[in-house]
């Protein structure tokens, strides 16, 4: 047999199709979900600037926002878990930046802090109101410093996978788009019905209650 004739292979490898269907499935729920949160963080700054006539909308967005968020979070830590527990192709993929890894677990306990607090100031005690708002307020600053660190180092990724489960020629190419898709619909959906039975809280805070 000629020793120079060459077998070939098929052009994806197990490995790379490991790769490709495991670690860009998570990537592109994470960026899809990123794009929805980023739309509807951008409105929720808005109310900021000037919360006390826009506290109805403030308390409707940032409950609409918290199933969003719990997914954004439930992918960003399958990756963090998959990584550090030594799966092959979240190995194979690398982990992110340096600076992004160390503000990753902050930007996620800063989050949980500032929703929480959100919840609490509706629900919890008239007497923890003071404390709750200051926390809620001081927690707000220092995440949106770490999270304008994320976005920004997040940017490219965002640029590139955000729409691919959305757009026609991109979503087959990797299995389960449809399921990502309609993880992200029943989040919002789920958000909205949270948001219009929460936002009957705001009259009874603002007047005490």
């Amino acid at each position: 047999m000629n020793s120079s004739v060459r077998i070939s292979r098929p052009p994806y490898p197990v490995r790379d199709r490991l790769v490709r269907w495991g670690v860009e499935a998570n990537e592109r729920l994470t960026g899809s979900t990123a794009l929805v949160l980023l739309v509807l963080l951008a409105l929720e700054g808005v109310t900021v600037v000037s919360v006390h006539s826009l506290l109805t909308l403030h308390v409707f967005v940032g409950m609409l926002l918290i199933p969003p968020v719990l997914v954004k979070v439930s992918s960003t830590t399958w990756r963090f878990a998959r990584y550090y527990l030594g799966s092959p192709e979240y190995r194979h993929k690398g982990p992110p930046p340096m600076a992004l890894r160390v503000s990753g677990p902050f930007v996620v306990a800063l989050t949980v802090v500032l929703f929480g607090t959100g919840v609490l100031l509706l629900f919890g005690p008239g007497a923890w109101r003071g404390r709750l708002l200051q926390l809620h307020q001081v927690s707000f600053f220092i995440w949106f410093a770490l999270m304008a660190v994320h976005v920004l180092g997040h940017l490219g990724d965002l640029l590139r996978l955000s729409t691919k489960d959305w757009a026609r020629r991109t979503r087959g190419l990797v299995p389960g788009s449809r399921v990502r898709r309609l993880a992200i619909t029943l989040s919002l959906v789920a958000g909205l019905v949270l948001a219009l039975l929460t936002v009957s809280r705001v009259g009874p805070w603002v007047h005490g209650a």
